[in-house]
């Protein structure tokens, strides 16, 4: 096993092995829409990791019939979507011992209107899944909105009360506070006794551009302390069929070099 070495890929055959012939600590498989008709598959990824030693995350899917995923969506089938595909994945994370990363939004999801009323709000949403305190869903945060740590009210008013397990995006905090290396360390500071896992992103902080480490703007000398004794992945945009994994171990080099 290749030390540092933390990745993340789809569950189809291209993907999977291309990522295992790395020799992975982490793998964080993102799923679909479309994946969670084919569960068994799902499943049987994460066995063969277990097997090798290899961490297993999953990603909860991001879209519902083209449209992100939002906990307050007012639309009836999104919402059972997405309560029935976290109890499914809750229950193969239980079974088979892996976790999943989990957005209560992605964007668009109250930019106008991030009161301490509307904070509240999105907490009770969050309150009423099954399992949402159970270590086994992480919770991410978006670069705006409710659950962006631009936010004010979002750590006192939310994270806090309900002692919520976080996975903590760190381009997406860059990029809801513009850029501000600062901002981002006190996020970080302040999320450590709940963060359980990390993306590590870099970014020009002015937009979702998912850079590899070194070639944005994220202090990476000042963020390395909060994150290297938990668990992250190194999640990279990538060109084609997304099956060449190669920028995340060239960001995980990257990392590997920082205070060395």
């Amino acid at each position: 096993m290749r030390k540092g070495i933390r990745l993340k890929g789809g569950i189809d055959d291209k993907s999977f092995e291309n990522r295992l012939k790395y020799d992975p600590e982490i793998v964080e498989l993102y799923l679909t829409e479309q994946d969670m008709e084919r569960t068994p598959l799902i499943r049987e990824r994460i066995r063969a990791m277990n097997r090798r030693g290899i961490g297993a995350y999953m990603h909860h899917p991001s879209r519902y019939r083209g449209a992100y995923l939002d906990i307050g969506s007012e639309d009836p089938r999104m919402r059972t979507f997405y309560r029935e595909s976290t109890a499914e994945l809750l229950k193969i994370c239980e079974e088979e011992g892996a976790r999943c990363v989990i957005h209560a939004h992605y964007v668009g999801m109250g930019c106008a209107s991030a009161d301490r009323e509307a904070t509240i709000a999105l907490r009770e949403e969050i309150r009423s899944i099954p399992g949402f305190d159970s270590g086994l869903l992480l919770w991410e945060d978006s670069t705006e909105g409710l659950f962006c740590y631009s936010n004010p009210y979002l750590i006192d008013d939310l994270i806090v009360p309900l002692n919520l397990p976080l996975n903590v995006d760190v381009s997406h905090t860059f990029i809801g506070f513009r850029g501000d290396n600062d901002k981002l360390c006190e996020v970080l500071e302040r999320t450590a006794p709940y963060a359980r896992y990390y993306h590590l992103v870099d970014s020009m902080g002015e937009r979702h551009d998912s850079l590899p480490l070194g070639e944005g703007r994220i202090d990476w000398v000042r963020v390395k302390p909060y994150v290297e004794a938990k668990d992250f992945i190194f999640e990279i945009n990538l060109t084609g069929d997304h099956t060449d994994c190669s920028p995340m171990v060239d960001s995980a080099a990257f990392f590997a070099t920082i205070g060395s």
